[in-house]
């Protein structure tokens, strides 16, 4: 049981050498931490013994007081009320409810065209969760019915918060400029289920798996919303590079090798990798062949025997390369344009793979790579869908990797909000708080309402792709899942920018209270540009409905 302490007592620790603060009816031991304190020690000796909230939070956000916490508070007031345990959101619906869909479990390669429970119940409201602050969270956190969401998915949120905000949300600045983040917290994401949760596949791939499920929901209750979900909670961090240091290389290599891939080729790789043991990430990306496909030099030649395939070229931005084992790679095989393009797995140990790191704008611990293949050979096992079609395989994954981009970048857009948000209501100009000033106000307005159009978009997309099949949707919800990943990364870079006008010089420095909208201001253009540019996004999503509604029968 933590230890209590009147004011008087902590009023005795007011010596250098015997240094107390309290912060919030929380008690602090600084003696030994005046060292590292940034401010240096004269700070700190000037509120010893005393109730030091209004300047830590002046100066601080609650990143730094959770980085610090298990190592330096010691008790709290006698004052402070305890809080009661909250109760754990149920796993699963109760055994009674007629309402449960059943599915088989998916084959690799197989996505089920089916509902998961969320999309046959009644709308429903749950309770409120999180810090209530209006469009810093999707509105069913704040007891807003909806049509998507239901226990399971609460269970799951509170799940990956709780995980979050103790192992991960203290340290995301120092691993951002570290430029890596723990092997760890990648191990983790693998033994807690959440990277085959990811893949694109419902219900849950537990085979696939090896056994490993997600602990709060059960694998034939798991849906796309669970990803969404997932990917979304991460993307609270407020750090692009954390994000895609987990799912940036998984997230979009490893769901064509298990759609498209040989059976034997999966069952050899893809335990390994969904275990967190290994890495794998997507290779297409060239120096001179980015948004156009279908111009890729990397070249693929068939060796005389018809065993081996002989791969040279290069690839450029390559996310999470430099650490990975397993590269599912674009490359020519046949003729000019996207008839000639194969997907081949290609792996590190065969020799003839060189990495090296890029130093870029923005993701810094994401681990951009270029690529260089020399005389690689690849057996022909390793190919993934049929030889000269692997543009078909590409362009059924695009989907998947808009759509995640989409959640993180209007995640990261809700959290310069909220930031801007808090930050308002404490900073004072001209006598008032920043909240008080209409023109404030206004660029809070206008970040909400783009936030939660581009949300209800993205809820109704998910939604089609959880009742089509990945080709229907690849036919149907292309154009508009380009719209939308143009609409995710302008909000993104609006939001991002009106937060730093919010936040001012403390969003130009790194680190500190403007820490992450600084941080993210620098990832806008790994949004905006990767996964098709804004204006190949925007001239896809008319071109590509056009084409789907005269096939459904439109008439102009």
């Amino acid at each position: 049981m933590s230890k209590t302490f009147t004011t008087s007592e902590v009023a005795s620790h007011n010596k250098p050498d015997n240094l107390y603060i309290v912060v919030d009816e929380d008690v602090y031991d600084l003696t030994k931490f005046q060292e590292e304190h940034p401010g240096g020690k004269k700070i700190l000796q000037r509120v010893a013994g005393k109730d030091a909230s209004k300047q830590f939070w002046k100066y601080h956000n609650e990143s730094i007081l959770k980085k610090y916490q298990k190592q330096l508070q010691v008790g709290s007031l006698d004052s402070k009320p305890q809080a009661a345990a909250p109760p754990s959101p149920p796993a699963t619906p109760p055994a009674d409810d007629k309402k449960e869909l059943v599915v088989p479990a998916a084959e690799p390669g197989h996505v089920a065209p089916v509902p998961g429970p969320a999309a046959e119940e009644e709308a429903e409201s749950m309770d409120a969760y999180g810090d209530m602050i209006p469009f810093a969270d999707p509105s069913w956190y704040q007891s807003y019915h909806t049509p998507y969401f239901n226990q399971s998915h609460a269970a799951l949120r509170d799940e990956v918060r709780q995980w979050v905000e103790e192992d991960i949300m203290p340290h995301v600045t120092d691993w951002d400029e570290a430029k890596k983040v723990p092997d760890s917290i990648y191990k983790a994401m693998g033994e807690r289920g959440y990277l085959a949760g990811v893949l694109g596949i419902h219900p849950y791939p537990k085979k696939l798996a090896g056994g490993r499920t997600v602990k709060s929901v059960a694998p034939e209750q798991w849906d796309l919303f669970h990803e969404m979900l997932l990917t979304d909670e991460l993307s609270r961090t407020g750090s692009g590079g954390f994000v895609w240091n987990l799912l940036g290389g998984f997230g979009i290599g490893c769901p064509p090798l298990v759609k498209h891939g040989k059976k034997a080729l999966i069952e050899r790789i893809v335990p390994g990798i969904l275990a967190g043991d290994q890495r794998i990430c997507l290779a297409i990306t060239e120096p001179d062949a980015g948004s156009d496909v279908a111009n890729l030099t990397c070249e693929a030649k068939l060796t005389e025997d018809g065993k081996h395939y002989v791969v040279n070229g290069e690839k450029k931005w390559i996310t999470n390369g430099i650490w990975c084992e397993y590269f599912t790679t674009a490359v020519r095989t046949g003729g000019e344009g996207m008839n000639g393009v194969s997907v081949l797995l290609i792996e590190r140990s065969m020799g003839g793979v060189s990495t090296r790191r890029m130093d870029c704008q923005g993701v810094w611990s994401s681990g951009t790579t270029y690529i260089t293949f020399e005389d690689v050979k690849v057996p022909v096992e390793n190919l993934i869908g049929k030889e000269n079609q692997g543009f078909k395989v590409l362009m059924t994954n695009f989907n998947h990797e808009r759509i995640g981009i989409i959640i993180q970048c209007l995640r990261f857009s809700r959290v310069c909000y909220e930031e801007s948000m808090k930050y308002a209501h404490k900073r004072r100009t001209f006598g008032q708080k920043l909240i008080n000033h209409a023109v404030i106000r206004l660029k809070l307005a206008h970040m909400a309402r783009q936030i939660e159009a581009s949300y209800s978009w993205l809820e109704n997309l998910v939604y089609q792709c959880q009742k089509m099949s990945d080709m229907e949707a690849m036919l149907k919800l292309g154009g508009a899942i380009a719209g939308l990943k143009a609409q995710a990364t302008v909000t993104f870079e609006f939001c991002a920018r009106e937060a730093s006008q919010i936040f001012g010089g403390l969003s130009y420095s790194r680190g500190g209270q403007g820490a992450k909208v600084e941080r993210l201001y620098r990832d806008v253009r790994a949004y905006a540009i990767p996964g098709g540019s804004e204006e190949i996004m925007l001239d896809l999503s008319i071109r590509q409905s056009l084409r789907v509604h005269k096939a459904l029968g439109m008439k102009l």
